[in-house]
């Protein structure tokens, strides 16, 4: 399972490049990794088919199952299970979306430039359903139930230039995320209750975990909410029609076949343990039928071919929700077909409409008329899909929906009138779905009067392909139903046995279900019949619930509230954002010390060494003169000191990493700080601050006064052997490594250093977002083809204007050499901008202050350094560079994007993390390589290495995003120009104009 799920993610991740070898071909390639894994799941059924008997039996981890550690304290764990219920779910994820993906193939065009991503994004969504049904930790199956939310985001989206798109995308994300947010609170109360977060012990203990009573029951019921939340119940069921904005493919698999059956999926999962718990059947049974009801209503009405079908799943969600909420085996196997049955027709329906909308350019079934001549096997696939979802005999559907109706009278004979509400509200809604299917079929193929048959492009066999398969399905498997029958029952053995058990079959004789789906044939068609009628009575109809204007007008409260409250609090006054932070700083630690009445220290130790007290001297004569300075520059300067100030102090310390960590780090922050300040005014006040001085005073000083007494009191406070004591000893023998910082970083909590990194490049991310509008500024631009008359003021002196734009015409000749392959970017600077000893002075340590960097890098392990020291150094190097040559220097320095380097270093990281997993150890366990070389002798290389590489990355990747954005883009809108200009400007020199 492990492998299969890998496999899935591993070719999600590469297809982008592999789109720019085969264009759209490589829909093929991506379908063959799901229909392969198909294969296995077939070919395996059998071993899964008898586990749920063997583990109802008492056999301890009957169904084959992988358990991998991963978070050990959070008793978090990589832990698969494929039984009954998984593998059926997984028939549809993997099937379906092997189709799907198939079908792209000829749905997308060659010159779309956004295929890669989207075929990336949908194969990732089937490996994190497929994750979804197989994870047997609730931990795990939170995980992929949030990448689901997040991968629909993306693919609903997709078509990000139109705002409906975009507004859909948005509207989905947040309903879903909030479902997963309560679910995750439901989730950890039934963790804690259960003492375990796996689910097959947290189903086996349910007799127990019930007997709790509310606290399960409101546990179960915020898991509800979730799983309400992701099949489009009633109240949120109005994002899926609102998702429909998203290509044909993506509603197709997401909206049909896959991630609305999650919430379906979890309903079935829990069934057999916690259907009697308070709030099971009142949420599901009554919301479902609600859903039932308003989705076939308002699809009666819908003129969209592809709205008319979303409404219908809506419906149908809330249908499968009802019966799988009885929580009896009948009722389980009743909706496990029907839920095979509604992947089969509706992924089918949506992938004509999509043909439809491809060949003739509209899905309004007004503007439709006589596609059955002119596409005979289209119209015959789509009127066997239409009949199935009907329930018309003889397919699949109508062999579901006897189930359901067999089940819904068992369950109203023991229920009284709360049965048959059900069942009468189940019949009503049926009749609609027969209605709004024949609709379907009569708006998008039938001859309509007056009209001219719309022009219609023939159909290629491979665009066809897929949905003869499905609607294969739906026929054969209406004549063999035992198949699925035989492939559900065992998840009903986890139910208590019931007296008149039902079985699926295409003829039962004459009997009352047979009855019920004449009624519903006889009634739907007469709907059909009278869909004039019946449309002007919707139009009179006001909507009672209007679900989605209730949302609007949520959000717009909110965002009103944020604006006010905004208007109230971010007043533009930095001094002001400063008194309120520093405020709540001083007064809630320090009050909590003294409320907790905490011991202060019996002695304080000045200063170990002299030095101590002339460096600490030094930082405060630095801090009193950024008070006084009144230019931003000098301030900044003043400042550095206190950082350079503190890097001495832990050198003196005896710590050479944090000492050399802190020097590179205040050195890039200082370089940022200038970069930024040229975009600010020369002096730091426009005017001079008058008033509550003495009041920052104190609270400098205070805040100041109270972090030393924290720290001090609570070093004093430590009654415990600290844990650092041992941190030698597990640095060299568990780390396999002397520097005790660095071993600590990448092995010992690799996990906090992974979370670091990845703040970085989501801050860096964020900062380029801010700054480059129309784009990151990764494409490069090659300085041979920069006129030589273009000036480049990217380095400039610190916080000095940029001179006249007269000065860009003049001829530049100043120390440029045809010969020269370094600093090739020299000749874009002005003369006067351009110093020779900074150039030779940058020839000369660029190439050494990177081999130093590499050698940080690689002796960090157990000497001073590691991969943030040796990439900060490897940074200040690249600064030097664009100092020495600007903005054109730094792109030929960087041939590859920070994006990449820092999307590389995480994939690395990441990949250290995952790859102990294959070995059956712990993520991110480390281990020791001892070899001989012929030369160099004995050598150990520790695979932690690899992590601090991708941290290496990560940072050189930060720094040059840092140049680029601070430096780079600002020396662009210094000079006038806009983003694009000095592209522009290169186009204009290939075709010999010059600027």
């Amino acid at each position: 399972m492990l492998l299969v799920l890998i496999a899935l993610f591993v070719v999600a991740a590469i297809a982008p490049l592999i789109f720019r070898l085969l264009g759209r071909s490589t829909f093929y390639v991506l379908a063959a990794v799901p229909a392969l894994a198909f294969v296995w799941l077939v070919a395996n059924f059998p071993s899964f088919l008898g586990a749920d008997q063997a583990a109802a039996s008492g056999e301890p981890n009957a169904p084959p199952s992988e358990l991998y550690s991963w978070i050990g304290p959070l008793n978090a764990h990589l832990d698969f299970r494929m039984d009954a219920l998984a593998a059926v779910l997984c028939l549809l994820v993997l099937g379906v979306g092997s189709l799907v993906l198939f079908y792209c193939a000829r749905y997308f065009k060659n010159e779309d430039p956004h295929t890669g991503a989207f075929g990336a994004q949908l194969l990732a969504f089937a490996a994190s359903m497929f994750g979804l049904v197989t994870a047997d930790d609730m931990i795990m199956l939170f995980i992929f139930w949030e990448l689901t939310t997040i991968l629909s985001f993306l693919l609903i989206g997709f078509n990000r230039t139109r705002m409906s798109a975009r507004r859909s995308a948005l509207t989905a994300l947040m309903v879903t995320t909030f479902g997963g947010l309560t679910m995750l609170a439901g989730l950890v109360m039934l963790g804690n209750a259960a003492g375990t977060y796996r689910i097959s012990e947290i189903l086996a203990m349910a007799p127990e975990l019930t007997a709790l009573g509310t606290y399960i029951d409101v546990a179960i019921a915020l898991v509800l909410i979730g799983a309400i939340s992701k099949s489009a119940l009633v109240p949120f069921h109005f994002w899926l029609p609102g998702a429909m904005a998203a290509p044909t493919p993506v509603s197709a698999y997401l909206h049909a076949a896959a991630m609305v059956k999650a919430g379906i999926y979890l309903v079935a999962r829990l069934s057999p343990g916690f259907n009697e718990t308070a709030f099971w059947q009142p949420l599901l049974l009554w919301l479902g039928l609600a859903t039932l009801l308003i989705g076939g209503w308002r699809a009666l009405k819908q003129h969209d071919l592809k709205l008319l079908l979303a409404y219908g799943t809506v419906s149908q969600l809330g249908f499968l929700m009802l019966v799988m909420g009885m929580g009896n085996p009948n009722a389980a196997l009743a909706g496990l077909a029907m839920m095979l049955a509604h992947g089969f027709f509706k992924a089918t329906l949506f992938l004509v409409v999509g043909i439809i909308d491809h060949k003739s350019g509209t899905r309004d079934l007004h503007q439709l008329s006589g596609l059955y001549r002119s596409s005979p096997v289209l119209f015959a696939i789509a009127a066997i899909a239409a009949a199935s979802m009907a329930g018309f005999p003889p397919l699949y559907g109508f062999v579901a929906k006897e189930a359901v109706y067999e089940a819904l009278l068992e369950h109203a004979q023991g229920n009284g009138a709360t049965g048959v509400v059900l069942l009468v509200g189940v019949l009503l809604g049926a009749m609609m779905t027969f209605a709004y299917s024949a609709r379907f079929l009569w708006g998008g193929f039938a001859s309509k009067r007056g009209m001219e048959p719309t022009p219609f492009p023939r159909v290629p066999a491979l665009f066809l392909a897929p949905l003869v398969v499905l609607t294969g399905a739906t026929v054969v498997f209406a004549w063999i139903p035992q198949v699925l029958e035989g492939a559900i029952a065992p998840n009903l053995a986890l139910f208590e046995s019931t007296e008149t058990p039902i079985h699926l079959g295409l003829w039962h004789g004459l009997t009352p279900a047979l009855g019920l789906s004449i009624l519903t044939m006889a009634v739907g068609t007469g709907i059909f019949l009278a869909r004039e009628r019946v449309f002007h009575l919707q139009s009179r109809v006001p909507a009672l619930l209007d679900a989605e204007r209730d949302y609007k007008l949520l959000v717009t409260g909110v965002d009103n509230l944020a604006i006010w409250l905004t208007g109230r609090t971010q007043r533009g006054s930095l001094s002001f954002y400063l008194v309120v932070i520093l405020i709540v700083a001083l007064l809630l630690p320090a009050g909590t010390a003294i409320w907790l009445s905490t011991p202060a220290p019996g002695n304080f130790i000045a200063f170990d060494h002299p030095a101590q007290l002339v460096i600490g001297l030094i930082m405060i004569l630095g801090a009193l003169g950024a008070l006084q300075a009144n230019r931003r520059f000098l301030a900044v300067l003043m400042v550095s000191v206190s950082g350079y100030g503190m890097a001495a102090i832990f050198a003196l310390q005896g710590a050479p990493d944090l000492a050399v960590t802190q020097l590179l780090v205040e050195t890039i922050v200082l370089v940022a700080f200038v970069l930024a300040l040229r975009a600010l005014p020369v002096e730091l006040w426009a005017k001079n601050p008058t008033g509550h001085r003495l009041g920052r005073a104190l609270i400098g000083i205070g805040f100041g006064a109270s972090m030393i007494y924290i720290a001090a009191t609570s070093m004093a406070s430590r009654v415990a052997e600290p844990i650092s004591l041992a941190y030698p000893e597990l640095a060299y023998t568990g780390g396999a490594g002397k520097n005790i910082v660095n071993v600590t970083l990448v092995d010992m909590r690799a996990w906090d250093t992974f979370g670091e990194i990845t703040v970085l490049a989501a801050a860096a991310t964020g900062v380029a977002s801010l700054i480059f509008v129309r784009g990151r500024g990764d494409k490069r631009v090659r300085a041979s083809n920069v006129p030589r008359g273009s000036v480049d003021h990217g380095s400039e002196a610190i916080g000095g204007a940029s001179p006249s734009r007269a000065g860009l015409a003049v001829a530049r000749t100043f120390a440029i050499s045809k010969k020269d392959s370094w600093l090739v970017a020299g000749h874009t600077l002005a003369p006067e901008r351009r110093s020779i000893t900074f150039e030779v002075v940058t020839r000369l340590l660029f190439h050494t202050i990177l081999l130093a960097s590499v050698y940080l890098l690689l002796a960090g392990h157990n000497t001073p350094g590691g991969g943030f020291a040796g990439g900060l150094l490897a940074g200040l190097a690249l600064t030097i560079r664009y100092l020495a040559g600007g903005r054109v220097e730094l792109a030929e320095a960087t041939p590859v994007s920070p994006g990449t380097l820092m999307g590389t270093g995480l994939g690395l990281a990441a990949l250290t993390a995952a790859a102990p997993l294959l070995l059956g150890a712990q993520m991110f366990t480390s281990a020791a390589i001892e070899f001989t070389w012929p030369i160099f002798g004995e050598q150990k290389f520790v695979t932690s290495t690899v992590f601090d590489i991708g941290v290496y990355l990560v940072v050189v990747g930060l720094v040059i995003d840092v140049l680029r954005s601070l430096g780079s883009e600002i020396d662009d809108r210094s000079e006038g120009r806009s983003p694009t200009d000095l592209h522009d400007m290169v186009s204009d020199a290939d075709t010999g104009v010059g600027r």
